[in-house]
């Protein structure tokens, strides 16, 4: 029999297994949670589809998102990735993604780990949305407009509510499989 899933992710192979393996489980690894900011911030007005088919272009560019390697970025380095074809080139994504980096460190120092920080908002556990249909899906909510908020007021850039709250749905903060998906079984 074949696996009930949320139905956004039935386009292909690169959603399903997207979708089977990682969107919702939750992460607390700060490397991984760092990933999927910077490949959420490149999402920012285009598809996700998008940015999964150019992860491994993305891994390979920045380094495999090492936040401290990107954090000290020269302009070369900058005006490289601006010149890659295997990514998305929007010269102001990959100024942020530096900056971005560098605010992330600054959290790391306040907090001990981005992690820390970034499960406070939902007190260490993931928000059980229990959504019955996609319909039921929110693109954004009081938490992630709270933490956009404080993201932008440390110096985050392209940290807008709808970015924060799929960052939240990628890394499990919270949890957004509908009822009929085999990943609530």
């Amino acid at each position: 029999m074949e696996k009930k899933r949320c139905a956004w992710c039935e386009k292909d192979d690169l959603y399903r297994d997207y979708h089977d393996n990682e969107w919702g489980t939750p992460v607390y690894d700060d490397q991984t949670i760092f990933e999927f900011l910077v490949l959420e911030t490149f999402q920012a007005g285009l598809s996700w589809y998008t940015i999964l088919a150019k992860r491994e272009n993305f891994r390979k560019a920045f380094d495999n998102f090492d936040y401290r390697k990107i954090a000290t970025y020269d302009e070369l380095k900058m005006e490289t990735l601006k010149e890659d074809p295997g990514i998305i080139r929007n010269s102001l994504k990959i100024k942020a993604t530096k900056t971005n980096a560098q605010a992330f460190m600054q959290i790391q120092e306040e907090f001990g780990s981005f992690s820390e920080y970034i499960w406070s908002f939902v007190d260490g556990k993931p928000i059980d949305n229990k959504p019955k249909t996609l319909k039921e899906v929110p693109a954004t909510t009081e938490i992630s407009d709270k933490l956009s908020k404080d993201l932008k007021k440390r110096g985050f850039k392209f940290v807008g509510s709808t970015v924060v709250y799929a960052h939240m749905q990628a890394t499990g903060m919270v949890n957004d499989h509908v009822e009929e998906c085999w990943k609530r079984q």
